[in-house]
């Protein structure tokens, strides 16, 4: 019996020698370890991120229970290897620096799952020139570990309205992967005053992800920025793409039955999803009690229309029985105003079937001399040859009864030239990458099922 107390006296003191080096350090700790170790951290982690905190990197009030949550459920050896991290990561732009040790965790759990070892952190932007810029301009730059956000808002100095609406934000792609602020704002700046960058940021690879989204504080400002910088050399051989980017928050259905009204549609898909304000139907040209077995949902913003997209693609929710088709429609772009200042076209539609060209030369060249008229399925096309005649005749035929159906009319759009590039380049791709989904949108009719 002494004999074993003394096995358990003798382990007793040979803990307390080992614990002995470590303890004379506690003098450097923080009043902040004990409520590190009292959260539950393991003494080596609890170490690490005090040492941390004395470097004045990071505060303990900057730190919130999540992220303190977080740390804890990760072993030894993977919290001091997350913190050695967020210790080496630039943090001086950082303005959510517990949100930011959250990401760098979310990262390192990815790589882990990818069996790929944490990288170094890649080099990151040059800090004199990115400080340099912020002192020039004025502007703000908020850093996460998943984009890096410049403005928004900018200095009052430089526009202190509210926040811009649809048409001013702009879409950047084929960025190289090594390029920051300091290369991007002087060329965008030139087009006009800039509201807000986000540089999407790959933390698994520490580099951006090739594109980036300016909004301008001016719709004029976002069409020079195309007009100046779609196509544009960055560095030798690298050409930027730049393009009005469009919220789209508009999706294509396919396969619905042929006998749904909009109202059946409209309440269907609004008990599967949220957001859901308006539906776009096409009925058969011969039979204005059929649709055409497709339709458009317009969701209240591109949030509930990505959600909505999911929950429809994942096969788990049927409407009327059946799983739908679901695509991103074509966003909607607005042709350049100094086109469609020219255009002397009229587009009719929801013509009855009994309307002939005939019938609408008849209507139409009271206003003025027509070109021609060409009639398909349930629309038209009328050509004057001048363009107040055109628009004269949409103003005051739009919404009249033609054989008892009431007519639509609005400026016919040019044929759209970047689109069948864009349609040339999806077929050969047909790859998915983000930013060909964004540079070429997706296709107005869904492509077929793949797997």
């Amino acid at each position: 019996h002494n004999k074993m107390a003394n096995q358990v006296n003798g382990n007793a003191v040979q803990l307390k020698e080992e614990e002995e080096p470590m303890d004379t350090s506690s003098v450097t700790h923080t009043e902040h370890y004990k409520t590190l170790i009292e959260a539950g951290l393991p003494q080596k982690v609890a170490e690490r991120l005090d040492e941390i905190f004395q470097t004045g990197l990071v505060a303990y009030v900057d730190l919130d229970e999540r992220a303190i949550d977080a740390l804890r459920e990760f072993n030894e050896e993977g919290a001091l290897s997350v913190l050695q991290q967020f210790k080496e990561s630039d943090l001086s732009h950082v303005q959510n620096k517990s949100a930011f040790l959250c990401g760098v965790m979310k990262t390192y759990r990815q790589r882990e799952k990818q069996g790929s070892k944490v990288q170094e952190s890649t080099k990151g932007p040059d800090e004199a020139k990115i400080k340099a810029l912020l002192e020039r301009t004025g502007y703000t730059l908020d850093v996460t570990t998943g984009q890096r956000k410049y403005g928004g808002p900018p200095p009052d100095t430089v526009y202190s309205g509210v926040q811009p609406g649809i048409g001013t934000e702009v879409f950047v792609g084929k960025i190289p992967r090594d390029l920051y602020e300091d290369e991007l704002v002087p060329l965008f700046e030139k087009a006009g005053p800039i509201w807000d960058l986000r540089l999407m940021m790959d933390p698994l690879s520490g580099q951006n992800r090739g594109y980036a989204f300016i909004t301008f504080c001016s719709k004029d400002a976002a069409q020079e920025a195309v007009k100046l910088c779609d196509n544009y050399e960055i560095r030798p051989g690298k050409h930027l793409g730049v393009c009005i980017s469009v919220a789209n928050n508009r999706l294509f259905v396919g396969s619905i039955p042929k006998n749904k009204t909009k109202e059946n549609i409209l309440e269907e898909f609004g008990k599967v999803t949220e957001g859901l304000v308006d539906v776009i139907l096409y009925h058969q040209p011969d039979d204005k009690k059929k649709n055409r077995g497709f339709c458009f949902l317009e969701y209240e913003d591109h949030k509930s229309a990505a959600q909505a997209r999911r929950r429809l693609m994942s096969g788990k929710v049927k409407v009327w029985g059946n799983v739908v088709t679901v695509e991103w429609a074509d966003p909607v772009e607005e042709p350049d105003p100094e086109v469609m200042a020219k255009v002397k076209v009229l587009f009719v539609r929801n013509l009855a079937t009994t309307v002939t060209e005939e019938i609408l030369e008849k209507s139409f060249s009271e206003f003025g001399k027509l070109e021609r008229v060409k009639k398909l399925k349930d629309y038209a096309f009328v050509h004057f040859e001048d363009r107040g005649a055109a628009v004269k005749a949409m103003n005051e035929m739009n919404g009249k009864e033609i054989e008892g159906e009431e007519i639509e009319i609005v400026l016919a759009k040019p044929p759209d030239k970047k689109r069948k590039e864009r349609q040339a380049a999806r077929q050969a791709s047909r790859s998915t990458a983000y930013e060909d989904y964004y540079y070429y949108p997706p296709p107005r009719m869904p492509p077929p099922i793949r797997g």
